[in-house]
């Protein structure tokens, strides 16, 4: 029996055990992941599936499945939030609090740019090195350290008013 040509919908459908694996171990990480980065607990999973699923279809070709559904996430999260910039740059402020609970510290998170929330969350979360992070937010690293600066500055700003 020939195997089916890669277009179509039986080698599309078919996922390799490896891919499986990693699904079962990591799926849950990296949602929190997605949701940490984009603020969306109800899309974090669909980026998260739709990552998978792009990885499917490229597995012949991925070299270092962790890292490369990492980058996977993160652009997702990040197409995502370019549909959503005029929702965050048209929403009323909240007022100031006296002290930051739940909702005002992701209001401050929220403050920060897409790239910004990426690098702090992929740092101080997935606790990794600036290489890593490079890699998947498709910057050098100097960008990592300059967007995590800015970011913890931004972040002290908020959290003082």
């Amino acid at each position: 029996m020939a195997t089916a040509p890669p277009d179509t919908p039986d080698a599309v459908d078919r996922w390799d055990d490896d891919l499986v694996r990693l699904y079962e171990q990591h799926y849950d990480d990296l949602v929190r992941l997605a949701y940490l980065v984009s603020g969306q607990a109800d899309r974090a999973e669909e980026v998260v599936q739709d990552a998978f699923v792009r990885t499917q279809r490229h597995w012949a070709r991925v070299r270092d499945p962790l890292p490369y559904l990492r980058t996977a996430v993160v652009n997702g999260c990040r197409s995502l939030g370019r549909r959503q910039v005029l929702e965050r740059a048209r929403r009323p402020r909240p007022p100031d609090p006296a002290e930051l609970g739940a909702d005002e510290l992701w209001d401050a998170l929220a403050a920060l740019t897409d790239r910004q929330r990426a690098a702090v969350v992929l740092r101080f979360w997935c606790d990794l090195p600036d290489a890593e992070i490079a890699t998947a937010l498709g910057c050098r690293e100097p960008t990592v350290r300059t967007s995590v600066h800015r970011a913890l500055a931004k972040l002290r700003k908020e959290i003082d008013r």
